[in-house]
């Protein structure tokens, strides 16, 4: 059986688990928008390009926000 344009899933759980973040950040995440996932029989996968996206965003530093210190900073 040929897979011609087949597309590779991971679990999310276990891709979240790979980075070191919880399933209540992966679960914000999806919230957010920012990754997307794909919904079978009640389990979530993301496909690789979903993950590459988002590291490429994140490497970039497309979700990054100033530090509550550094803001603490600039308010004395």
């Amino acid at each position: 059986m040929e897979r011609n344009n087949a597309t590779r899933l991971v679990s999310l759980n276990k891709w979240l688990s790979e980075i070191g973040v919880t399933s209540t950040t992966g679960w914000r995440w999806r919230k957010k928008g920012l990754l997307r996932t794909v919904n079978i029989y009640g389990r979530l996968y993301l496909s690789e390009e979903t993950i590459a996206d988002f590291l490429r965003r994140a490497t970039a530093g497309e979700f990054a926000l100033e530090s509550r210190l550094g803001q603490q900073l600039k308010n004395t």
